[in-house]
């Protein structure tokens, strides 16, 4: 308290904590809605760029750009737009997101303003973020985690290739196979120079939440992104899906999500992991997600592990971006 009060007294302002979220999809912006209010945060979210599915999928084919679709979602978790623009941004048109590459149905709003941003700068990625970011009013950037052309492909543990994002998501697998191991193609992809900056920068790494092999490890596994984590002196924190994703992670336990990090990763790199201990929610069964354990048992005492109510109570697939807030700013200290 007294620190605080000679701060205000003295007007010394609070130190800038430079966080980077590493992943994409619904997870990281759950994280980036609940940490933007935190006024000391400069914000930076990392995004895979091999996403293959969906609308996104369909934009990338049609018009050679990369996938806007985590992007745009992230950009606007991040915006402090309070006006109808803000539903603008992520409002989706009716129809099949699987639909025809050129057609319209399907597509998000959003998703179209940043293909037609990236064509009238050319192609120039980074300038068509920074308009898209101050069209959004956002409160920090998102950046993609590489350049050009990359796609990803999985092993099954039976040695069965699974070759791109949409096969991997959609379970194009599940006849009895695992997945092992997910890779980049092509496997020395670039990163994006400002990205390596960020995490060169980073005071606070958090990766995940979110599809593992299919969102979060793409962007860990990136040569350069891989070897500026491992040599960071930030802090790293890793959140734990809520739920595992039935085809991607089936009964997947705490130990096996630290497992495959280890894997991918070469060494355990975090200092943290959240992992949500209220399961009173009831998930939806025609979902067919369950609930990740903790299985303390196989996770070694070397691995520090914060156990809480991190659900989102009213969709119990998400965590709750106020809750996750709150532990990481907690766990700062």
């Amino acid at each position: 308290m007294i620190g605080s009060f000679l701060r205000h007294y003295f007007e010394v302002p609070e130190k800038v904590v430079k966080v980077v979220c590493l992943g994409g999809g619904v997870g990281t912006a759950q994280v980036l809605k609940g940490l933007r209010s935190r006024k000391n945060f400069d914000l930076t979210a990392v995004v895979s760029m091999a996403d293959d599915g969906g609308s996104a999928g369909r934009l990338r084919r049609a018009f050679s750009v990369p996938p806007p679709g985590d992007i745009v979602n992230c950009l606007a978790a991040l915006s402090e737009e309070e006006s109808v623009l803000k539903d603008l941004f992520v409002y989706r048109f009716a129809g099949e997101r699987y639909g025809k590459d050129t057609d319209i149905r399907g597509q998000k709003l959003g998703n179209l303003i940043f293909v037609a941003l990236t064509d009238i700068y050319k192609g120039d990625i980074n300038k068509a973020l920074v308009e898209f970011s101050k069209i959004v009013s956002s409160k920090g950037r998102v950046l993609p985690a590489t350049v050009g052309d990359v796609n990803i492909w999985a092993l099954t543990k039976s040695d069965k290739k699974i070759y791109g994002e949409k096969n991997i998501d959609l379970g194009k697998y599940n006849d009895g196979n695992s997945l092992e191991e997910v890779f980049l193609d092509p496997k020395d992809a670039k990163a994006y120079p400002p990205t390596i900056k960020a995490i060169n920068e980073a005071d606070l790494i958090i990766v995940g939440p979110g599809d593992l092999f299919s969102t979060v490890l793409p962007v860990i596994i990136v040569q350069q992104v891989k070897i500026a984590l491992l040599k960071s002196t930030a802090k790293k924190i890793f959140i734990v899906n809520i739920a595992n994703k039935p085809f991607e992670t089936p009964n997947y336990k705490v130990s096996d999500f630290i497992q495959a990090l280890k894997k991918h990763l070469s060494k355990d790199v975090f200092d943290l992991y959240l992992v949500n201990e209220n399961r009173a929610p009831i998930i939806p069964k025609k979902l067919k997600y369950k609930y990740v354990e903790h299985d303390a048992t196989k996770v070694k005492t070397a691995h520090k592990v914060l156990l809480g109510d991190f659900v989102n109570a009213d969709f119990p697939l998400y965590h709750d971006s106020d809750k996750i807030a709150k532990a990481v700013v907690r766990n700062l200290r």
